[in-house]
């Protein structure tokens, strides 16, 4: 991947800036953890909800919605995000350049992704790359309030590497939290996954032996999807190919129905594609 120079001068300090990056933790070259708290009273949000993080650069706001994968209970310690580098100039190129301390500017909480509260229903969580970050936020929050349910998580990326989340999961799953983590790579025969035993193919293509498997029935099973765009819309015709009516198949969509949906291949050429459903497309 080849990243563009990105010469635009960050303004250290603002009166736009409610909070401050306070930790980051790098998964990859183009995958990492970052934490930002807020200065004052951080903001209620839900499990599943998104906030918008930014900063200034050449004095005009740059930012960008994320969900927020930590719990709402450990707000007041920061909110954390998963994120993907892309390779254009916008605000993940400002991002990685942020010394832990600087000021930023947070909005929200915005989302209607949410789990339904006392569903005793199997959970189904289906997700490629960064799309994973709500359902851990889901899956923490549960744990913490004492309230677990029976959940499956599916999570699909290219690179065994690109698997964020995964020691905690497998954690879970092996302390007895009645989760069962099901990841999955796409790219099976590329040098890069040498090594790798579990599931391949994408994420899509494994549901028919997940429900086979866990007897997943559409009146005992709820479905939530989260990640890339075309994968969302796939899976969801799946499940309800299967019998999973459309209420039980819930999913995060950041672009509005009737509008083409952009291409991962436009958005990382640099080619025009807007909104949220461009630098998701190619984040997930």
């Amino acid at each position: 991947m080849v990243m563009p120079e990105d010469t635009r001068v960050i303004d250290a300090s603002s009166e736009l800036y409610n909070a401050e990056l306070v930790r980051r933790v790098d998964e990859t070259d183009d995958l990492a953890y970052f934490w930002v708290r807020a200065r004052g009273e951080p903001a209620s949000f839900e499990p599943g909800q998104y906030l918008t993080i930014g900063v200034l650069a050449d004095g005009r706001l740059v930012q960008r919605p994320y969900s927020v994968a930590s719990s709402p209970r450990t707000s007041r310690d920061g909110y954390e995000f998963y994120v993907r580098l892309v390779p254009i100039l916008r605000f993940t190129t400002l991002l990685w350049r942020l010394p832990i301390g600087h000021g930023m500017r947070v909005t929200g909480p915005k989302g209607r992704f949410l789990l339904e509260s006392d569903d005793g229903r199997t959970h189904l969580f289906i997700s490629t790359g960064t799309g994973i970050a709500p359902f851990i936020s889901m899956t923490r929050t549960l744990l913490m309030d004492g309230t677990p349910r029976r959940t499956i998580v599916a999570h699909g990326v290219s690179y065994a590497r690109e698997l964020g989340y995964r020691r905690e999961l497998e954690r879970l799953q092996q302390d007895g939290y009645p989760l069962t983590y099901v990841p999955t790579v796409s790219r099976p025969s590329d040098p890069a996954n040498a090594g790798w035993t579990g599931r391949t193919g994408r994420v899509e293509s494994i549901l028919d032996d997940l429900c086979d498997e866990h007897g997943l029935e559409p009146d005992r099973t709820v479905v939530y999807i989260c990640g890339n765009p075309e994968m969302i819309l796939k899976a969801e015709a799946h499940m309800q190919g299967r019998g999973f009516p459309e209420p039980h198949v819930k999913k995060e969509l950041y672009w509005p129905k009737g509008k083409a949906m952009p291409s991962a291949v436009d958005v990382a050429a640099g080619r025009s594609a807007g909104g949220r459903a461009a630098q998701v497309a190619a984040e997930r």
